[in-house]
């Protein structure tokens, strides 16, 4: 499908069509998502659960994906909008800055859920709401925010310009018709690539939420020295972990995510919203 490119910006078309995006990619890729995590975790991939249980940690992502999404992309338009258009590719860099931060104030919540469900260590969200405010009060559910917001910013720093850039090469036709197939493309290799650069940050993201490493000793929340230590108890190849799973989550979702996000705003477009 090909459309117009849109004249406009609009807040709500952003909102909406990132809350579509959102929910459809992390749905659908939920359980590949789970298996990386599982990979990450200080217990292994075995210990962890294995391919048993591979939507277990859907109820946090539904809660969370739609708003996450929503609030990304409605503040990285805007802040396209406002900030100065003179050089493109700091305009999308600072606009997705600021999108992620502002994303991350309701992502790592239902991240910190999920991961710890996803990782076998609760048997419901429930349980491990209660467990985790219990135990860590409402700021457990932001232990992750730091290292979180320190591996979605390096990989929108990447992501966004190159998408942004390569959409702006290869989507348009001579009349300025977009193509939203070959903007999802442009998408999801701008995806892979920033994935596989920030892989060590998300093993670090990982530990962290989960919270112990297998021994039961805690990290200590900081990105620099979980990345040391971690180095130093498994070696490298440990900061590396899930790779594989994460490029292809993160390139086949990226299809999906800027798929559903372009095809949206177009229609929305279309009907004048």
């Amino acid at each position: 499908m090909s459309s117009s490119q849109p004249s406009e910006f609009s807040f709500w078309r952003s909102l909406v069509a990132g809350a579509v995006a959102g929910t459809a990619v992390d749905v659908i890729l939920f359980p590949l998502d789970t298996v990386k995590t599982r990979i990450q975790s200080p217990q292994g991939f075995k210990g962890s659960g294995g391919f048993k249980g591979v939507y277990r940690g859907l109820g946090p992502v539904l809660i969370g994906s739609a708003p996450g999404a929503a609030l990304f992309f409605s503040t990285y338009e805007t802040g396209k909008h406002y900030l100065p258009a003179d050089r493109a590719a700091l305009n999308h860099m600072g606009a997705a800055c600021m999108g992620e931060i502002a994303a991350c104030v309701v992502r790592v919540p239902t991240e910190t859920i999920k991961q710890r469900l996803q990782a076998g260590l609760y048997k419901s969200m429930g349980t491990a709401m209660v467990d985790v405010l219990k135990k860590e009060g409402p700021r457990g559910l932001y232990t992750g925010y730091p290292i979180t917001v320190a591996r979605e910013i390096p990989f929108a720093l990447i992501q966004f310009p190159l998408w942004e850039a390569l959409k702006t090469r290869f989507a348009y036709d001579s009349e300025g018709n977009k193509s939203n197939i070959v903007a999802s493309l442009c998408g999801s290799t701008a995806g892979a690539l920033a994935a596989a650069v920030t892989t060590p940050l998300d093993v670090a993201k990982t530990r962290i939420m989960l919270g112990k490493d297998k021994n039961g000793v805690a990290y200590d929340h900081r990105v620099v020295s979980t990345l040391l230590r971690i180095n130093k108890d498994e070696g490298f190849r440990a900061l590396l972990s899930g790779l594989l799973p994460r490029v292809k989550i993160i390139g086949v979702g990226g299809l999906i995510f800027f798929g559903a996000y372009e095809y949206t705003d177009s229609v929305l477009a279309a009907r004048a919203i």
